[in-house]
């Protein structure tokens, strides 16, 4: 490993470490938003930071003779993604009494699913690469459906301010998990279209973006909004 790789491994771990505290005195004040909605807010940087370090001491990853995988960013995408897509349905539902299990159930399978089909597919050769490549992108649209169909229509139902910020966040969202599989083909794992070091940065700057700016913005968004005997 480079130290270019090492040193932003280290930086990216830090950040998520000054984002789990933000969340944490947050929750010290929660305006309306739940317990356990900070929780998971602080669970996903730290996680995320920790599986991060541990490819920047060398223990996350493998290198093979042409190519270098880097298995714990796996690790990380099976815990954190989930628990964004849960933060997700929760804000849809935010005034829902009762949560639909089975929905967010089915939302949590795809995604982990996703995951799994990109690490077997990091492990594969030439051709069955994209044969697991392409069943994770048939889970993504099964994603995207539940975020825009059913998901959407809850928030909807719950008028014209949590419907907005759920769109907004969807969209949010969204757009990352285009992003993720678009660097994951077009990187050394896939085309190998750009090299090492801009992949590198790639799965920096977008879970950087994905987790804290996505949980920022969605608590923030959340703290606004006025529900019966939230905070002022």
């Amino acid at each position: 490993m480079s130290r270019f790789d090492i040193f932003m491994h280290y930086s990216y771990s830090i950040i998520m470490l000054i984002g789990a505290l933000t969340f944490f005195i947050w929750s010290r004040k929660p305006r309306g938003v739940s317990k356990g909605e900070y929780i998971i807010a602080m669970i996903i940087p730290l996680w995320s930071g920790a599986a991060y370090l541990s490819i920047a001491l060398g223990q996350g990853v493998l290198l093979e003779p042409d190519q270098t995988i880097y298995f714990a960013r796996y690790l990380d995408w099976v815990v954190t993604t989930p628990l964004l897509l849960l933060a997700l349905s929760l804000t849809a539902m935010f005034y829902e009494s009762k949560k639909d299990k089975a929905l967010i159930g089915g939302l949590i399978t795809a995604d982990v699913f996703m995951i799994l089909t990109g690490l077997i597919a990091d492990f594969s050769n030439d051709t069955l690469k994209y044969v697991w490549y392409a069943l994770g992108l048939a889970a993504l649209v099964i994603v995207l459906y539940i975020i825009w169909y059913p998901l959407r229509k809850m928030a909807a139902r719950s008028g014209d301010g949590l419907s907005r910020h759920y769109k907004q966040m969807a969209a949010y969202l969204t757009s990352f998990w285009v992003l993720y599989p678009t660097a994951w083909v077009l990187g050394p794992s896939g085309v190998g279209a750009f090299q090492e070091v801009m992949e590198i940065t790639a799965f920096i700057v977008l879970p950087i973006l994905s987790k804290l700016g996505f949980t920022l913005l969605d608590l923030k968004g959340l703290r606004k909004l006025r529900t019966p005997g939230a905070d002022a």
